[in-house]
């Protein structure tokens, strides 16, 4: 056998499968390649997403009620119904949809000051616990009695119930969903923050509301931060202020929900390894000569790195580590980042499964926005807040 050729795997064994991206090269690992290569390799996909999100950055500076994110993932999607992406393109778009996006979560931290948010959350946090509890709920109920798909339901509760964009974004990679899922909860949290810029401000007035009372439930019953600047301060300056403040406390809840999808996929994970081929998990006999030992996932475990360095940057811009006036660059850079991952997203969208979806990821959505609206107004209610 000459040097060039590859050795055939023994006679009885099956041969090793192929690596995802095709190579026969399946036992070398991804360390021992060049880091030049790697680099090489995701250059013209990731070049791909970051233009089409400067493009999107720039017609969502035009229209900030559409925002960059929601413009690149549309973009993206547009172009992958024309250009086919794969082959050359492929590692950078899947480089910037998955690393790009969990780089974004950690530099959302910068904008963070846990000093104000401790100070404001006192009054705020029931009724953002009390609405994304609803939220969560209806999700996982609505979405069952609508036939959704367990993490198509969770990617748009969390971004309704949370803070849109930037918690798909925390999400995503925590339950790893497909494109197409993404693209569209992405689309459909969009749907409604329009809808709440437009008629939140007129529904506040109807009420007579204040304007902490308004900021409160624009910053709770509103998704992405761009939507809540625009309706709070259609309502008035100082309910601006207070919104982005509530906003910004509602963007930590981001921790215990990604904490809990990432424990409940690991004990999915670890049920699915203890049932034998084509049957259910089901728990053993103790004390039995065959009892297996379910896999014990450590705590840190399912922490995502990305969490960690969300909190570690948020503590640094806490304690004065991020200079006062890197916060409107590194906000930008958080943005842009999100739009570069959701433009590669959109590149990657399968578009057969968004047809197949149907118009009922959409009705979900219109569900929890309804619920949300309805429970911070509610718990406001309650506390004496409105």
């Amino acid at each position: 056998m000459s040097q060039q050729e590859e050795p055939t795997a023994p006679r009885g064994r099956p041969s090793p499968p192929l690596p995802p991206d095709g190579s026969r090269d399946a036992g070398r690992t991804s360390a021992s390649r060049a880091p030049g290569a790697a680099l090489r390799a995701r250059l013209p996909g990731l070049a791909l997403a970051v233009a089409i999100a400067a493009v999107a950055t720039a017609v969502g500076s035009r229209f900030p009620v559409v925002g960059g994110p929601v413009t690149g993932i549309v973009l993206g999607v547009v172009l992958a119904a024309v250009l086919r992406p794969g082959g050359r393109l492929g590692p950078g778009i899947a480089f910037a949809g998955r690393s790009v996006l969990q780089v974004s979560v950690v530099i959302l931290g910068c904008r963070l000051s846990l000093t104000q948010i401790a100070r404001v959350g006192g009054g705020s946090l029931p009724v953002m616990l009390g609405s994304l509890t609803a939220c969560l709920v209806a999700a996982y109920l609505v979405g069952r009695l609508l036939g959704i798909g367990g993490d198509l339901r969770t990617l748009i509760g969390a971004g309704t119930g949370i803070c849109g964009a930037s918690a798909i974004a925390a999400v995503t990679p925590v339950i790893g969903a497909a494109s197409a899922e993404v693209a569209y909860a992405v689309s459909t949290i969009f749907v409604f923050n329009v809808a709440a810029v437009v008629t939140f401000p007129f529904l506040g007035h109807l009420l007579g509301m204040g304007q902490h009372a308004f900021g409160l439930f624009a910053g709770t019953a509103v998704n992405d931060m761009s939507s809540v600047v625009a309706a709070a301060t259609t309502y008035g300056d100082e309910a601006g202020q207070y919104a982005v403040v509530v906003k910004l406390t509602r963007t930590l809840l981001i921790i215990p929900i990604c904490l809990g999808l990432a424990a409940l996929v690991a004990r999915r994970a670890a049920g699915r390894a203890d049932a034998p081929d084509g049957a259910a998990a089901v728990p053993p006999a103790t004390g039995g000569p065959s009892a297996r030992v379910r896999p014990r996932v450590g705590v840190l475990g399912l922490v995502p790195w990305f969490l960690v360095g969300f909190l570690l940057t948020a503590t640094a811009n806490t304690i004065g580590l991020v200079p006062g006036g890197w916060n409107d660059g590194l906000d930008s850079l958080a943005v842009f980042l999100i739009t570069v991952a959701l433009s590669a997203i959109g590149l990657s969208t399968d578009l057969a499964g968004l047809r197949r979806a149907g118009f009922r990821p959409l009705l979900l959505g219109a569900c929890l926005w309804v619920v949300v609206s309805g429970t911070s107004l509610g718990m406001q209610f309650l506390t004496g807040t409105v």
